[in-house]
This record gives C-alpha cells, sequence and structure tokens, in this order.
C-alpha cells in the first residue's frame, strides 16, 4: 500500500445526499465539497461517485458556480448510502512495476449503522470499471472463511511497509468488526494483502468519533519516519489522557527497520459541540494529495497553528484550510471523504 503522499492518479469522493447526515446543516455541504474539489483538480483527476443523473446535474452546477475545472472531473453513477469513501471505497496496492490493484475489504458500516448495501458494493464496482486486479482478504475464524472488515480511516501507512491503527477500532468488542480475529491474525492479513511489515498498535481515539477509534483522527504518517500526533493541552479534557498515552505507544515504537519515529504534536482544536453532541474535530484528518494537503479548520485559535505546522511538513505543497465546522456534524471530514487512487508509471 503506497504512503498517500506518493503520486496519484484520481481522488475517488462520493456527492453528498443523506440528509439524515447532516441534519438541519445540510445545504452548505455540499459548497465544502465543491471547495475540496476545486483544490484537488490542480493536480489530479476527482472522480465523483454520484446516485444518478439528476444526482450529477445538481453536482455539476454547484462546481460550476465554485469555479472548478470540470475536464479534469469524472463522473459515476452507482448509489451510495454515505459518502466516506475513504472506508467504503477500495483500499489501492501496487507492485513493484506500479501497476495499481485494489483490496475489497468487507464494509459494514462501522459495526454500527443497517444500510450499507450500495456502499459495500462500491470498491468491487471501482475495481471492475478501471479494470484492475482485486482482492477479497479473507481469514479461517473456526474452521471456515470469512472476508474481513477493514476501513481506510482506521489505517496509516508509510509505503515502506509500516502501518498505524488503534486497539479502540480493530480490537475492541465495541462496534467490532471482526469477531474472534485476534491480534496476530490480523497482522499477518495486513502483511499478505498491504504489505505491512511492521504494525503500531495505539490505543484509543478520540472523544465523539462514531467509528470508534479511527487512527486518522489521531496520527499520520507524513513522511517515512515522521508522524504527526494529536495531543489536547487541558488535562480536563477527555482527549488528555489517551492522546498522551498513544504518544507514549510513538515514542517507544520503531518503524520497519528498528529505528525510532520522529513525532510532531499536532494541537486539537477546542470542543466542537452540536446539539448537545461532541463532534470528532481534529486537524489530523487531512488528505494529501499531488499538489496540496487540506486540512479541516474550525474557526479555532489552533487552526494557525495547525495550518504553520503541517506547512512545516509539507514544503513542497500547498497546505490549504477547508472550514469544517459544519462539515463535521456529519461525523467526518476531509480524509475521510477522500479516497486516493495511485499513479501509474
Amino acid at each position: 500500500m503506497p504512503a498517500e503522499w506518493e503520486p496519484h492518479e484520481a481522488t475517488w469522493i462520493a456527492w453528498p445526499h443523506n440528509r439524515e447526515d447532516w441534519p438541519g446543516k445540510f445545504h452548505p455541504i455540499s459548497w465544502v465539497y465543491a471547495d475540496i474539489v476545486r483544490h484537488l483538480v490542480r493536480g489530479e483527476l476527482v472522480r465523483i461517485i454520484v446516485n444518478d443523473s439528476a444526482h450529477q446535474r445538481a453536482a455539476e452546477q454547484t462546481l460550476k458556480m465554485a469555479h472548478v475545472e470540470l475536464q479534469r472531473v469524472e463522473f459515476f453513477r452507482w448509489r451510495t448510502d454515505r459518502v466516506w469513501t475513504r472506508d467504503s471505497g477500495p483500499i489501492f496496492i501496487t507492485n513493484q512495476a506500479r501497476e495499481v490493484g485494489a483490496t475489497l475489504w468487507r464494509f459494514n458500516a462501522w459495526a454500527k449503522y443497517s444500510d450499507y448495501k450500495h456502499d459495500e458494493k462500491l470498491g468491487a464496482a471501482i475495481a471492475t470499471k478501471l479494470g484492475i486486479r482485486s482482492w477479497q482478504p479473507e481469514i479461517a475464524v473456526a474452521g471456515k472463511s470469512r472476508r474481513l472488515v477493514l476501513e481506510g480511516g482506521s489505517i496509516d501507512v508509510n509505503g515502506q511497509g509500516s502501518l498505524l491503527t488503534t486497539e479502540e477500532c480493530l480490537l475492541s468488542d465495541v462496534q467490532q468488526r471482526n469477531p474472534n480475529v485476534a491480534r496476530e491474525q490480523l497482522e499477518k492479513t495486513f502483511a499478505d494483502y498491504l504489505g505491512i511489515t511492521n504494525v503500531i498498535w495505539l490505543g484509543r481515539g478520540i472523544a465523539g468519533d462514531d467509528t470508534h477509534g479511527h487512527i486518522d483522527d489521531i496520527a499520520r504518517f507524513v513522511s517515512p519516519h515522521t508522524v504527526v500526533m494529536a495531543v489536547e493541552a487541558n488535562s480536563e479534557d477527555p482527549n488528555h489522557e489517551p492522546l498522551q498515552d498513544n504518544v507514549r505507544r510513538l515514542r517507544a515504537a520503531r518503524d520497519q527497520n528498528g529505528k525510532p519515529l520522529n513525532i510532531v504534536e499536532l494541537p486539537l482544536p477546542a470542543p466542537v459541540w452540536h446539539r448537545g453532541q461532541r463532534l470528532p474535530a481534529s486537524y489530523a484528518n487531512f488528505y494529501i494529495a499531488n499538489q496540496c494537503v487540506l486540512v479541516p479548520t474550525f474557526n479555532d485559535v489552533n487552526d494557525r497553528v495547525a495550518l504553520n505546522i503541517l506547512s512545516g511538513l509539507f514544503p513542497d505543497r500547498e497546505v490549504v484550510s477547508i472550514y469544517c465546522r459544519d462539515f463535521i456534524w456529519g461525523l467526518g471530514a476531509v480524509h475521510c471523504a477522500t479516497q486516493q487512487q495511485p499513479g501509474i508509471s
């Protein structure tokens, strides 16, 4: 599995349509998507999944009004339940010849929701349309073969064989993705299907995370040897201790060559609440594109701090703020909504 900063052919997104994901705040969401696409098309194709022709026309109209270069946009008509392609889409892989393939993990809506029959077909639809080889990771449990559940937001890789994930997401019995599957079995599957030789297990994710511990809200590789780690300075905040535990784990961890990692701390914004619910607002949910890094921001004093930190880590890319205070009401942000397709050399 290539690192996210390696060249992309395209970014896959699904155009928003499910009003229940943003109750009372749906109207501005398409404009957030338009802003995301506007920046992405400067460096790569954007492949947008829509439900039907009417949905496509609405997306095109919004994109035109946002002055998006539509010649860099391709539309595909497949129905989706939600728009979180990071989790429902394929996880792309490459070989030494830079041929691209796809791993098609089972998707069960974070072991929480029942409406995922369209989303679970998305990975296979994309792989078939692209005409690339694909694999469905399976594992033997109690003598029977079972497809493994895995969401793209639950893992992060450095493209050299190391992978970050959390025990809360993949090993907990809450929102349990793979019952009776052990840590060692998951690690072997990552090796077999993603080329991973070194799994770094962190503990818990952040408060408000509907996925129960996705890594892309807390810790991200930004180079083969550097990880940005979300931290909470307020010792009274429920995120403080779990994130400090993750920092300790990272400091004790080693990369695939046995070397210590360079750790850069990234602050969280002040808690974001809506209708009495704490939302999973985090600057770590950024997306690394060919020419830019799209960073969720929240009209918070730490926005500037986070943007400056990431600008220093990506001197060859434009670091762009994407306003997400409304968007995060859908319990996801920029990284959750995007999935990179590696480039072919």
